[in-house]
Order: structure tokens, then C-alpha cells, then sequence
């Protein structure tokens, strides 16, 4: 089959072998997504070698329980032991023995077929979309936040970042009814958050240490450094950012400020299933372009302009 190989940080579209693991299911790519973790793993972000991509939807071809042939899928990441101390106490996302799709030794979903174990798998309602459905790992990404903490219709929410993730954070923030605000320069991002009420600022606008809550997600120094001037005296940032080499902190401020900083990854699907069922979010709207998966280099070039959100492959 044909696949997108990262080896040495250039990528090439290959011929492999189908992927086959026992008791797992064999699952066809219908559509996947290129997103900011796929471009950084190019750039060297974290050492990986194989086929790139986590964000998909699919069909499952075989499996261990022939219920599930034939069925519209979505599936988490985190292939995990269910043995480690993590699992059992419930924190499977930091399982100890985990391979993660298209991350970390396990390969991905820019290809024609991949693998993962049936309880990685959500079924995708009918009256869901491919175009919607690739979306749902990166939704249930941004649900996380409302999973971590606890924000109240009077709470101040800053958003610094209006991209590929921050967009789908904006739509599931306002669901909330926070006062809500989200920092963004540019006319495109702006744009799709005014067509849903969700009103945006710049940098230069900023107040600082006003905001009960900042969330970044810009995944740049600069981005972290306006969210740590903007947070309150024990206020919370949440990180949604993962970042190539190292940021300089002043934790004296943070110690001093009690702030707290909590990290956030991967979330609920089945939440953010529901949210797409019902249309109270719209994550096609970030839509792009689609190419074939014959034609996924050039699909990562276009990805990889500056402002470019969604990017899908298709098979």
C-alpha cells in the first residue's frame, strides 16, 4: 500500500507492506488530517520513523469481533497495556508501555490501511460527516480543558492562538457561556470566530494579569510569553501547546503569582461525537483543501504555509 514514511525529517510516500497486529482491527482510511504535531514531527520536534498521522476516519475491514466489520470508525491514539501502574489508576493516556499513533512507535494513518485495538475504537454516528468525523480527536483534544477544570459563566478566558487546535478550543469555550476572549492578528481566523459570536483581540490589546484563565495554544515562546503576562495572581494557564526545544520561564514570577499551570493532550470522544451529532460545533469550516493520498507531499507542503488551517487526505 502507499503511505507517508518520515525518516531523518524528510518525508516520502512509500510502498509497504498492509499493517497487520494481532487482535486488532484492520481499518481503511477514508479521510485523515494533518495537523500541527504531524508538521512538527517533520521539523524534528520528537525522534520518529514511520507513517506519520493520528487524526482519521475509517472503516473497518477485519477484527477480532466480526461486529465491527463494515462500521464507520474513529479512533484514540493511545494503544495501551492495561497492566502499568498508570493504567490501573486509571490514567491510561500515560500508560508506561503505550505506543502512539503516528507519534511514537506505532505507524500511522496517512496510508491506505492502519491497526488499533477495539477499544480504541468510537463508531461515527450516521448523520456525521467524514469531513466532520476526521475531526474528532482534535475536538476531543480541546474538550479536554472542560475535563481538567471547571469554568464558570463569570470566569475571564483568554485564548492565545487561533489556529488549527484553537479554533476547535474557541467553539467548545463559548459553549460553556465564559466571558470569552481569543487573541488572533490575522483576518481568516477572525473571521470564523465572528461567524459564531466569539469575539477576538490582538497582542497589543491584551490586559495583563486580568485573566482568571489563559489557555495557549500557540506552541511559540512569544505565545506563552503573552499568556504568562496576562494570567491573574492564582490564576490557571493551561498549556495545549507542545513546543521544539526549550522556553525560558520565570518560575520566581509563577511561585509568587500561584499560578497554576496544568498540561492538557488528549481528550473524550465520545463527547466530542456528541457535540458533531447534535452540530453545536462546525470544525468543517477550517476546511482548506483535500488531496489524494497519492499526492500527500504535496498536501504537506500546502499544510505547511503560514496560515493554512485544515489540509484532509483521502484515499
Amino acid at each position: 500500500m502507499k503511505a507517508l514514511w518520515l525518516e531523518d525529517n524528510q518525508i516520502s510516500l512509500r510502498d509497504v507492506a498492509q499493517p497487520k497486529r494481532s487482535n486488532e482491527a484492520l481499518i481503511k482510511i477514508r479521510k485523515a488530517g494533518i495537523c500541527s504535531t504531524d508538521l512538527e514531527l517533520v521539523k524534528g520536534y520528537y525522534p520518529y520513523t514511520g507513517i506519520l498521522g493520528h487524526e482519521f476516519v475509517g472503516e473497518v475491514v477485519d477484527a477480532p469481533d466480526a461486529a465491527w466489520i463494515g462500521q464507520r470508525v474513529v479512533g484514540e491514539i493511545n494503544a495501551v497495556c492495561g497492566a502499568c501502574e498508570a493504567c490501573l489508576n486509571g490514567r491510561p493516556t500515560h500508560c508506561e508501555n503505550r505506543t502512539v499513533l503516528g507519534i511514537a512507535n506505532r505507524d500511522g494513518v496517512f496510508a491506505e490501511y492502519t491497526t488499533l485495538p477495539l477499544e480504541n475504537l468510537h463508531r461515527v454516528p450516521e448523520s456525521v460527516s467524514d469531513e466532520m468525523a476526521v475531526f474528532t480527536e482534535p475536538l476531543a483534544a480541546a474538550l479536554e480543558i472542560q475535563q481538567q477544570i471547571q469554568l464558570k459563566p463569570d470566569d475571564r478566558v483568554l485564548l492565545v492562538g487561533a489556529g488549527r487546535l484553537g479554533q476547535l478550543i474557541a467553539q467548545t469555550l463559548a459553549l460553556t457561556g465564559c466571558d470569552l476572549q481569543v487573541v488572533t492578528r490575522h483576518a481568516h481566523p477572525q473571521s470564523l470566530l465572528a461567524a459564531r459570536g466569539i469575539r477576538f483581540t490582538t497582542a497589543e490589546e491584551v490586559q495583563p494579569r486580568k485573566w482568571d484563565v489563559v489557555v495557549e495554544a500557540t506552541g511559540s515562546a512569544d505565545g506563552f510569553n503573552l499568556a504568562r503576562k496576562a494570567i491573574r495572581p492564582r490564576g490557571t494557564l493551561v498549556m495545549k501547546s507542545t513546543y521544539k526545544g526549550d522556553v525560558n520561564v520565570n518560575f520566581s514570577s509563577i511561585v509568587v503569582d500561584e499560578i497554576n499551570i496544568i498540561g492538557s493532550r488528549c481528550g473524550p470522544f465520545a463527547p466530542a461525537l456528541r457535540l458533531l451529532e447534535k452540530r453545536e460545533v462546525d470544525p468543517t469550516v477550517l476546511i482548506v483543501d483535500q488531496y489524494k493520498m497519492t499526492d500527500a507531499v504535496k498536501a504537506f507542503d500546502h499544510a505547511a504555509q503560514a496560515g493554512v488551517l485544515k489540509i484532509l487526505l483521502e484515499n
